[in-house]
């Protein structure tokens, strides 16, 4: 059997952290030399109070500093416990009072305090006469200001050096700078996320098994005479799961995994950025077969000449151009397969991006409702969960969610309900959970007068009242008068219907249900507010891309002034100040007109209006079942996302049954070919 114990790895010793040490050390030099050096802590004297003491009989020792030009007075011990002494030697000394000296003398020069001292000396008893000494001292402290400085400095310089470099080992060190910060997964540390860990990528995932399969079979694909893949460029919106599909390559491929992020390439030094680089592709043809995964990687990617200042030197570009040398430079049989993770395709260099370099550009977009649902269910494993709780139902509340985001909203659930001291989660703690992604924390504390939750009563009214009776609309979930986030007093929830293209009456239905809450207010207050803000800005942007974007007005045609490439230096609108101002004639018309028809519709269905707005203020949450209780089912026969989906699944399942029934009854007649075949013709039209 093998040995188990080889795959586990052994604990490192923690490195004792030298800077600490080092810290202590310094500190407790400086308290040492202030120790020493007491003459920093002696208490300044004048002439004549001088004059006193030798005169009082208290001075035991004289000593004159002739090279710092003071005097050090030193006093007898009996004379130290004087209270007119003590109390200020005790104010200026921690400990060691008795021990001198005890007073500072500064003189103008050694000679003058010499003749004045003498005068002074001869004038006292000869029992009283004390005898002066002449010394000459090193200024330690000076001495250690002036080392010490230059000893922080290079320490500081060192210290600075080690954090840039990123600690100590062998990449650490300010001679190797230029070592590459990947990480290093191996047999020994293998990453343990698997593709079953990854749900609603099922086409990524496809493309990424093949790049797998090509490192443990090469010569599956090799003998027919195609080329193993350079590189796969993994692009999608933020959250979609890029970085978790190459941890799930790097636990199925079983072969070394680089990481690193685009951001570690990046250093104030020139040329650091280019040396890690080869450094990095020099580490992986030594461990070729293998993968190299680079996150983020318009860190370094994007494209060059970009901002830059003419005559500049860029140490990005000479990083870019680095690793695109380093890219291009592998055989066909080198074995090292390049991974990237990138949310911003349209500011890498078409350099980075062509054949030969990126082979594949593999898109992860936000998952659809089957996507969602298998998210869901891989989320939802590690919860204990109520058994109300349907993953399709979730997946259908949840639409344009990424990953991360489902993600969020299940851990979200998990802690309302242990915030309830439930025993399992509910599917009313995971509405809660998605009414907090989308608008919010509930502000309960938020107090808002009788008058302003009238006026949003009636306003999110208008909104459900608009969808309701708008063939091409939502169709709505709930309305909600609950104050949550940071300015939001009541929001609407719809449940969208996922498609990629839009009709012209799809995009006005939407801006009229947008525009629905104005409407209302103008009708029942006979004035506006500003809670339409968000309402307006939605309806000014639908506005702009129809007649700007889309070619959807017939004064501006079938034009449209969309620059995908977002350049830099587009600093001039594409069409003339002629035509900008028709653009803006036409978006007043088109939304003007969409507001005439909202609020043409909502006076029509006034008494709707009224019924929901006084169940939210009584309520303050009603659902879709609520609305139809008060208004009626919603008279238009379009089914939703969910319903389709739903519906869909039920119509196979007959299928699957119905083809399975058919093919018992074929076995067990014996009727001529012609009769079997008319029979499953009938079957195929019953279904």
């Amino acid at each position: 059997m093998p040995d188990k114990k080889k795959n586990i790895m052994p604990n490192k010793p923690q490195r004792p952290n030298y800077q600490i040490w080092v810290i202590v050390v310094l500190i407790a030099v400086i308290f040492g030399i202030t120790y020493m050096n007491q003459s920093n802590n002696l208490v300044p004297v004048t002439m004549s109070r001088f004059e006193n003491m030798l005169y009082s009989n208290d001075v035991e020792r004289v000593v004159l500093i002739r090279n710092q030009k003071y005097v050090e007075v030193y006093l007898k011990p009996e004379a130290v416990q004087n209270a007119k002494y003590q109390s200020e030697l005790e104010s200026t000394r921690t400990f060691g009072i008795e021990d001198g000296p005890h007073y500072k003398l500064n003189v103008a020069s050694a000679d003058s305090f010499i003749s004045k001292y003498n005068e002074v000396n001869e004038s006292l008893a000869k029992d009283q006469r004390v005898d002066y000494e002449v010394e000459d001292k090193s200024d330690i402290t000076g001495m250690f200001m002036q080392w010490g400085i230059l000893f922080l400095i290079l320490f500081g310089f060192w210290f600075l050096m080690r954090r840039m470099t990123g600690g100590g080992g062998p990449g650490g060190q300010i001679f190797n700078i230029g070592k590459s910060k990947a990480a290093l997964f191996d047999a020994e540390n293998k990453v343990k996320i698997t593709f079953g860990n990854v749900a609603g990528l099922d086409e990524a995932k496809e493309e990424v098994k093949e790049i797998v399969e090509f490192l443990k079979n090469p010569s599956k694909f090799t003998k027919l005479g195609g080329k193993i893949p350079k590189g796969a460029l993994l692009v999608g919106p933020p959250g979609t799961g890029k970085t978790l599909l190459a941890k799930a390559v790097a636990g199925e491929a079983g072969v070394p995994f680089f990481t690193l992020s685009g951001s570690d390439f990046v250093e104030m030094f020139v040329g650091v950025g280019a040396a890690r680089v080869r450094d990095l592709f020099k580490q992986a043809k030594e461990k070729a077969p293998c993968i190299v995964f680079i996150d983020e990687i318009d860190a370094i990617g994007r494209s060059r000449g970009r901002g830059q200042m003419p005559g500049s030197n860029d140490e990005r570009e000479n990083t870019l151009n680095s690793l695109l040398v380093e890219m291009d430079g592998f055989s066909t049989d080198s074995g090292v397969i390049i991974l990237a993770a990138t949310n911003r395709p349209d500011v890498l260099d078409s350099a980075l991006m062509r054949p030969g370099r990126f082979d594949r550009q593999i898109s992860i977009d936000k998952p659809d409702i089957v996507g969602r649902e298998a998210i869901f269910k891989v989320h939802l494993k590690p919860l204990k969960m109520d058994k109300d709780v349907d993953p399709k139902k979730l997946a259908a509340q949840t639409p344009g969610f990424a990953g991360a985001e489902i993600a969020n909203v299940c851990n979200e659930a998990a802690l309302i309900a242990a915030r309830k001291d439930r025993p399992a989660v509910t599917m009313q703690d995971f509405q809660d959970a998605v009414d907090r992604v989308i608008g919010g924390l509930e502000k309960k504390s938020k107090i808002i007068s009788p008058g302003e939750k009238k006026i949003v009563a009636y306003h999110e009214a208008g909104h459900a009242v608009a969808g309701w009776f708008l063939e091409h609309a939502d169709p709505l979930v709930k309305v909600s008068i609950v104050p949550r986030g940071a300015a939001a007093l009541g929001y609407a929830q719809y449940l969208p219907k996922e498609q990629f293209l839009y009709q012209t009456e799809q995009l006005i239905d939407g801006m009229c249900m947008a525009l629905g809450g104005r409407a209302a207010e103008e009708i029942v207050f006979d004035k506006i507010s500003t809670g339409a803000l968000s309402d307006l800005e939605r309806v000014t942007k639908m506005a702009y891309s129809m007649v700007s974007v889309y070619g959807m007005n017939e004064k501006i045609g079938n034009v449209s002034f969309y620059d995908s490439k977002q350049s830099d230096y587009n600093f001039t609108k594409p069409y003339s100040d002629t035509t900008a101002e028709t653009i803006d004639q036409e978006v007043r018309k088109l939304i003007d007109d969409a507001f005439e028809r909202t609020k043409k519709l909502l006076l029509e269905k006034r008494d709707e209006l009224e019924v929901i707005a006084q169940e939210l203020l009584e309520k303050e949450i009603i659902f879709q079942t609520d609305l139809e209780r008060l208004i009626g089912k919603r008279p238009f026969d379009s089914h939703t996302t969910y319903q389709a989906y739903t519906n869909g699944q039920d119509k196979t399942e007959e299928t699957k049954k119905s083809d399975k029934a058919a093919e018992k009854k074929q076995a067990s007649s014996a009727k001529p070919e012609g009769d079997a075949k008319e029979e499953k013709s009938d079957i195929e039209s019953k279904n």
